[in-house]
């Protein structure tokens, strides 16, 4: 979306902030990655995941358990 001017009427909502991203990839402040869905660590957060996957991801960000007896 920040590299497409294309806009759809399910983007809407998002319009300011993607004028925002886009100004600042044109700028060269950020820049811009794709990162495939198997990666994206914001799922651990938003998402119901297999143990597996649930597991690395908590590895990744270095959570442990409250209840796990150390």
């Amino acid at each position: 979306m920040a590299l497409n001017p294309v806009q759809h009427s399910r983007t809407k909502h998002v319009d300011v902030d993607r004028h925002f991203i886009r100004e600042k990839v044109e700028d060269g402040i950020i820049c811009l990655s794709y990162i495939p869905t198997k990666l994206q660590l914001a799922h651990i957060l938003t998402k119901s995941l297999p143990g597996d996957i649930f597991k690395g991801f908590v590895c990744k960000l270095d959570m442990m358990s409250i209840y796990d007896p150390t």
